[in-house]
């Protein structure tokens, strides 16, 4: 396969081969934004200026969290806060914007994150890779067929850049392949979500030798297909 300073990022999330490919590389990707702010980054002025307009989601103040630098963490947060009370309330109480005003400020913050922004602005491109690398490589298509699986919000994802990013006589067989890839999956979990059910019946509940197969985690993992996030 041929490869460049573009191909490179696709091709080494793609040869893992566990679970959702689409996944990986998001979460690749949130790892490298996440590192970048709690490090050196959090102190360039730039940076922080973003960090304070855009905030962050539930989900990416968890990752920050889990990297144990409260610190970090704890100075973004003190210039967000002062950012929001400017955002959205702006002004001495009962002169500045109006209850209905604030409310509209508020949904803003609420729905802005800077690691969000900077991952999708990086997964757009790196999805248009795929589309570009699954046209013109055969091995990186043998690749993407032996993937594990692709979880039903990527498989979206995919579909829909596809239909944006390829050549009308690709678009069709690159879908077709997506799909398998997710209804494969969803064929599993339903087996192994059934079969958990049925170890609670008292013929199985009572045996202790009772094989779970595959069931024990099933329902994580189809949260994980559906979400694309693990519980």
């Amino acid at each position: 396969m041929r490869e460049d300073i573009t191909s490179i990022p696709v091709t080494d999330v793609f040869e893992e081969q566990d679970g959702c490919p689409i996944c990986r590389m998001r979460d690749l990707l949130e790892t490298r934004v996440t590192d970048y702010i709690t490090g050196a980054a959090m102190m360039e002025p730039d940076v922080r200026q973003e960090t304070n307009d855009r905030g962050f989601c539930l989900t990416h103040y968890r990752q920050l969290l889990k990297k144990r630098a409260r610190l970090p963490v704890a100075l973004m947060m003190e210039s967000r806060l002062a950012e929001v009370e400017k955002q959205v309330f702006a002004g001495l109480p009962l002169i500045g914007k109006s209850p209905k005003k604030q409310a509209a400020g508020a949904q803003s913050v609420m729905d802005s994150c800077f690691v969000c922004e900077r991952v999708d602005w990086a997964m757009t491109r790196l999805l248009a890779t795929v589309c570009r690398l699954w046209e013109t490589e055969r091995d990186f298509r043998d690749l993407f067929e032996k993937q594990e699986h692709v979880c039903l919000p990527h498989f979206q994802l995919l579909v829909q850049v596809a239909a944006r990013e390829m050549d009308k006589k690709n678009v069709g067989e690159f879908q077709k392949a997506a799909s398998v890839l997710c209804r494969k999956q969803l064929e599993e979990l339903r087996a192994d979500v059934s079969h958990f059910c049925k170890m609670f019946d008292y013929r199985n509940s009572s045996d202790e030798n009772a094989d779970w197969g595959n069931s024990k985690d099933s329902i994580e993992r189809s949260i994980g297909w559906l979400c694309a996030r693990e519980p």
